[in-house]
């Protein structure tokens, strides 16, 4: 079968993440799209013809979308979309039904998937919505639209039958992570375009050395998903191939949890350092899933940054939302990075269940008294398919919530004791505390000055926070 595949333009000019665990606008940022290469590696593997266009890494505008799907033949459209950038992905899928209206048309979205009736209701050019574990998805469905198969019997999907709306099972994740292919980077015309943050470093790739969290957290769209991981050897395989065939300098692994399993992550650094791969590599985790000498250890196999998700300086905070974490042990987790020589980057969220303003100024307070290398500090965006927007629903909190507001930079919904505009107020106030700190600039400059692609990545760096803030109002960047 040939299917083509594409990854929508920018959204107002704006790069956007569309992966399971991140799927938003990110202005200082341009990630590849990992997932749709694995998929297509996937269906490579199956016997299909499959090319693939990155119109948001090469900043390809609708019309030159137009012509690539005009340029060649195909059966089936894949496409991701988020919903935030929801009708301006759409377009993709618009476009196809115009030129090719015979080609079915598939859509990819991992927030929106508890709401597969009301996707489809509203994306009119959509005939199939998969909804999640695109892994052991995608090749079934794209064989059942090959032989005519039954689409009732493929799960983790919706589609359209007749006037109404058919949503098969869940499905089950890939039970092999190992066995899928290396994604299809063959489809790309080059990795120049990607970068994370600042455009330096490069070339640079995200990678999934697994994916999933079996932690509760009442407001994360991932929470209590199956952990899948791949082994040592197949990273390292991937890694090898991009060290001998792109040169590549810097990868972000883009795991929910990459320290899930220490002795696992111990024998990736000791691999990394064994085969010699020179590269810069930075990862996220939790608090809690550290220690000095596990650090040290990815620190000598060139870890040079790592992503807290502190969420709040609060305790109370903490609890209500089942973070199974505390503030002690987010205060130490930094310290012990910075010891390693490791940057760190926190993740915060005000607005979370409970929120005051004292309570938002603990989390300020321990930012500064932290001082994270870099800090994102969001408004909670109650995601569908969570425990707390099931609870705001049931409290009649989301009356209208529209999916296409959920951005991390501009509130929602309000607490108790805070509204909305007081949380803008208070995200503008902490992103102000910590950019007008000494300390944070000087800590920066002694980390920059460690090594030359230390400081060419933070003066570039440097140079976003200042235009974020100052231009943009620290809007479209998480």
């Amino acid at each position: 079968m040939n299917v083509a595949i594409v990854n929508p333009p920018r959204f107002d000019g704006a790069s956007v993440v569309r992966e399971e665990r991140c799927e938003v606008v990110e202005r200082y940022s341009v990630l590849e799209p990992y997932s749709l290469l694995q998929l297509a590696s996937l269906l490579l593997a199956e016997g299909h013809r499959v090319r693939l266009l990155d119109a948001n890494g090469e900043n390809a505008t609708f019309p030159e979308v137009e012509a690539w799907l005009r340029s060649a033949p195909y059966d089936a459209l894949i496409l991701r979309f988020t919903p935030t950038t929801f009708d301006h992905d759409l377009r993709v899928a618009e476009l196809s039904k115009r030129i090719h209206p015979e080609a079915r048309t598939i859509g990819i979205c991992w927030t929106l998937r508890t709401m597969p009736t009301e996707v489809l209701r509203e994306a009119r050019p959509l005939d199939i919505y998969l909804r999640h574990e695109y892994e052991s998805v995608g090749p079934p469905l794209i064989n059942a639209l090959e032989d005519g198969g039954r689409l009732d019997l493929v799960p983790g999907i919706a589609y359209r039958e007749n006037s109404h709306v058919a949503v098969t099972e869940n499905a089950r994740p890939i039970a092999d992570y190992d066995a899928i292919p290396l994604p299809a980077y063959q489809l790309l015309d080059s990795l120049d375009p990607y970068f994370i943050s600042a455009p330096a470093c490069r070339p640079f790739t995200i990678l999934y050395a697994s994916k999933g969290c079996p932690f509760a957290c009442s407001f994360c769209t991932v929470a209590k998903t199956a952990w899948k991981y791949r082994s040592a050897n197949s990273v390292l395989e991937e890694l090898g191939h991009l060290r001998d065939h792109y040169r590549i300098r810097t990868v972000s692994f883009f795991d929910e949890t990459f320290t899930m399993n220490k002795k696992r992550v111990r024998e990736l650094c000791e691999g990394i350092r064994r085969e010699r791969i020179d590269i810069r590599w930075y990862c996220n985790t939790r608090v809690h899933l550290v220690d000095p000498d596990l650090l040290r250890t990815m620190r000598s196999a060139g870890c040079s940054g790592i992503s807290f998700g502190v969420e709040s300086g609060n305790q109370q905070i903490l609890n209500s939302v089942s973070k199974q974490a505390t503030v002690a042990q987010a205060e130490q987790a930094i310290r012990w990075a910075k010891e390693a020589h490791i940057k760190t980057y926190c993740a915060f969220i005000l607005g979370l269940p409970g929120e005051t303003g004292e309570s938002a100024m603990d989390t300020i307070r321990f930012a500064l008294r932290t001082l994270p290398n870099g800090a994102q500090f969001n408004v909670l965006a109650p995601y569908p398919g969570t425990e707390l927007y099931e609870t705001l629903q049931a409290s009649g909190a989301l009356p209208d919530l529209n999916w296409r507001a959920l951005y991390q930079d501009s509130a929602v919904v309000g607490t108790d004791g805070l509204s909305k505009a007081e949380l803008n107020r208070l995200r503008k106030l902490a992103y102000t505390k910590l950019y007008f700190s000494p300390r944070w600039w000087w800590q920066n400059l002694r980390f920059a000055l460690e090594s030359r692609d230390d400081f060419e990545l933070a003066s570039r760096y440097g140079l976003r926070v200042l235009s974020n803030y100052f231009v943009h109002g620290m809007q479209g960047s998480h």
